[in-house]
């Protein structure tokens, strides 16, 4: 199991809506993009993070590259983000 997990900095107030942009585009996550395993949204004080599950890292940085995600997520979110989102990739031991 591979994760992508990206940390979004998005003030209290625009939390809702990014949580929207999360919830439409978990289905066509898990149902279009290949390899996808699972979508997790983790709320925290400081933060937001999306946790992806995919069966490999190849998988994983060619979501990254998918208009799915260039396009319609990172276009959603893009008015929304305090900083620049912080991505990560890891593989479980």
């Amino acid at each position: 199991m591979v994760y992508l997990q990206i940390t979004l900095k998005i003030a209290d107030a625009n939390r809702a809506v990014a949580a929207g942009i999360y919830q439409k585009y978990k289905a066509p996550f898990l149902n279009s993009i290949t390899g996808a395993k699972s979508k997790e949204l983790l709320i925290r004080e400081e933060d937001v993070q999306v946790l992806h599950g995919f069966d490999t890292r190849e998988n994983a940085s060619a979501y990254l590259e998918s208009e799915l995600f260039t396009a319609d997520v990172v276009g959603g979110l893009k008015s929304l983000l305090d900083t620049a989102p912080e991505i990560r990739i890891y593989q479980v031991a």
